[in-house]
């Protein structure tokens, strides 16, 4: 992932900024400030990691999925993908103006972004199967509706969906607590889960790719446990980290009352065929403290340093660099504290056909991809 080239998400003109224009020329107008981004702040450059997704594709009989072991009988087939992927953030957008009616004037701002996934299954194979534009954008307290400060996720997605998700954010010390996410269908109406045995790791032949987990489960890249739950690569991410404070976003396109904004919407051929319903996705923006081992080395001599990197091959965790300048000479075995931010998410969308609601999930942790100047204790 070193050798990626990263680029910003949109390129905006260097003087451009949103603001309300103004009733009448005035020769020296002052302008307000552009609203707080709030926890939107840490949006700042590009992003990157690795991470699982699931999904539960339809399998017609028209353009079957061929799959090692000969024609799967089923009406879907379960992918899985460890997974490369870059978020790259643009400058603030500044003060947007939404025109109020039955109450005055609201006040947004947001960060576009750009990301994109591939799918890293196989080692010396990258294949894209994600791009998303879209924008991060903060929304004040309002009366009508009776709404506290709210956070607004939208996006389009390439296969023709396109998403408006609004939900709430809080900070806290410590690490965030991440709840399990169950892959299991169900039906449409009365819930009732309908496993697979594609949700088996270690059964073979079933409509699933990669059909045989033998070698991925060997290696721990991708196990049962990971099929159970895939928020648990989180947490095992987690796991030896110092988290000093975490910031958490949920939003979804069916928020929980008195939220009632959002919704999804798709072209025509998704209805009938995989029709994308709802999305609900929680990202937390945590703040690591690392203590590397460093020296000896000598005064005023650029250094270059990172903690230990995490796994090896498909899905292997980067880790951020630092770069700094001792003023002084370092002795052997001196323990340098720095810190950085990391993103992580979890987001399922829930897809319908055949009867069934097919859950969609997920999951990456990012960390900055440039190095970060950190200073010298």
């Amino acid at each position: 992932m070193a050798g990626e080239d990263l680029k910003v998400a949109t390129s905006l003109p260097s003087n451009f900024k949103m603001a309300e224009v103004s009733a009448r020329p005035v020769l020296h107008p002052v302008l307000p400030g552009p609203p707080s981004l709030g926890p939107l702040a840490a949006f700042v450059g590009n992003f990157h990691g690795s991470g699982f997704n699931t999904i539960f594709r339809p399998n017609s009989t028209q353009t079957p999925t061929h799959l090692p072991s000969g024609p799967a009988a089923g009406d879907n087939v379960l992918e899985l993908n460890l997974t490369s992927e870059t978020l790259s953030f643009s400058s603030p957008l500044g003060s947007v103006p939404n025109r109020g009616m039955v109450q005055g004037d609201a006040f947004l701002n947001g960060v576009p972004y750009l990301q994109s996934i591939s799918d890293v299954t196989v080692t010396g194979q990258t294949t894209g199967i994600h791009l998303e534009p879209g924008l991060w954008v903060i929304v004040p307290p309002t009366t009508n509706p009776h709404e506290v400060t709210t956070l607004v996720r939208m996006a389009s997605i390439p296969h023709g969906t396109t998403i408006n998700a609004q939900g709430t954010t809080r900070t806290f010390s410590g690490p965030p607590t991440i709840p399990p996410v169950n892959i299991t269908p169900s039906l449409l109406g009365n819930g009732q889960p309908i496993p697979f045995p594609s949700q088996h790791a270690a059964t073979g032949g079933t409509p699933r790719i990669p059909q045989d987990l033998g070698p991925f489960i060997a290696a721990g890249t991708i196990t049962q446990a990971m099929l159970d739950d895939p928020n648990i690569v989180l947490r095992n991410r987690l796991a030896g980290q110092h988290v000093v404070t975490t910031t958490e976003i949920s939003v979804s396109t069916n928020p929980v009352i008195p939220l009632i904004g959002g919704g999804t919407d798709n072209i025509a051929f998704l209805k009938p065929n995989a029709d994308a319903v709802q999305m609900t996705a929680t990202f937390w923006i945590e703040t690591i403290e690392h203590s590397i081992i460093i020296g000896p080395h000598a005064p005023n001599q650029p250094l270059h340093i990172a903690p230990p990197q995490l796994g090896t091959g498909p899905g292997a965790h980067p880790v951020p660099t630092f770069t700094l300048t001792p003023p002084q000479g370092i002795a052997a075995g001196h323990i340098l504290k720095v810190r950085s931010t990391q993103i992580q998410y979890t987001q399922t969308v829930f897809l319908n056909f055949n009867g069934l609601r097919w859950p969609h999930v997920s999951v990456a942790t990012l960390v900055p991809a440039g190095p970060i100047v950190a200073p010298w204790s």
